[in-house]
């Protein structure tokens, strides 16, 4: 099992030499990590991919934790960044829907990868991981920018949470063998059309 993560946060680089050290890391570890589980990955054989000292690694990611969450924090901000307007017509929660299926099937396209995100994400402390914190918001602005509400309530918060919880054990289900891709597809479109029925600009019947 992977160690827990250490309880402190990672240091934040300052200059564009350290950004480009983490950009490597977080490369590697995503290449590393595309071949063999969360267990597997060695802290040394990252630093070593990423050309950066073992000190330099624990500085940015003080555990596997840390590390494979900020891998799944950049993959959404790149997922977020490629979203294009849903074709006209459109409803949203079916625009959601659209989305969600997408990003699976880049998921499941790396499987290894992907299992050590979740595994990692869903393990990290938000106290002592940020990166979780960024995933939790890149998401609920996604699936708030879809569904068209700009200035959520505390109903449509957690209904987005509710539906990225339930994305989250669909995937899951999934990497375990235990759903196909038509399934994660056919479950993530019910979802969202149970879970964001009751939003706040949702029509009135």
């Amino acid at each position: 099992m992977a160690r827990i993560a250490a309880a402190r946060l990672s240091a934040e680089p300052s200059s564009p030499e350290q950004h480009d050290r983490r950009r490597r890391i977080l490369r590697a570890a995503a290449r590393i990590g595309g071949e063999k589980s969360l267990e597997r990955v060695q802290m040394h054989e990252v630093a070593k991919a990423a050309g950066v000292a073992i000190g330099t690694l624990y500085r940015y990611f003080p555990s596997k934790i840390h590390l494979f969450t900020a891998v799944m924090a950049a993959q959404v901000d790149r997922f977020q960044e490629s979203i294009s307007r849903p074709a006209p017509g459109t409803a949203p929660e079916d625009a959601v829907a659209d989305l969600l299926v997408r990003a699976s099937r880049q998921l499941m396209a790396q499987p290894v990868l992907s299992a050590s995100m979740l595994q990692a994400s869903n393990t990290a402390n938000v106290a002592t991981v940020a990166d979780t914190a960024r995933i939790d918001r890149a998401l609920r602005e996604i699936v708030l920018r879809a569904v068209g509400i700009e200035v959520p309530t505390a109903q449509d918060v957690t209904l987005v949470r509710l539906l990225m919880q339930c994305w989250y054990g669909v995937l899951q289900a999934s990497l375990n063998g235990r759903a196909s891709m038509a399934d994660v597809e056919g479950d993530i479109r019910l979802a969202c059309r149970l879970l964001l029925a009751p939003r706040s600009n949702a029509p009135q019947s």
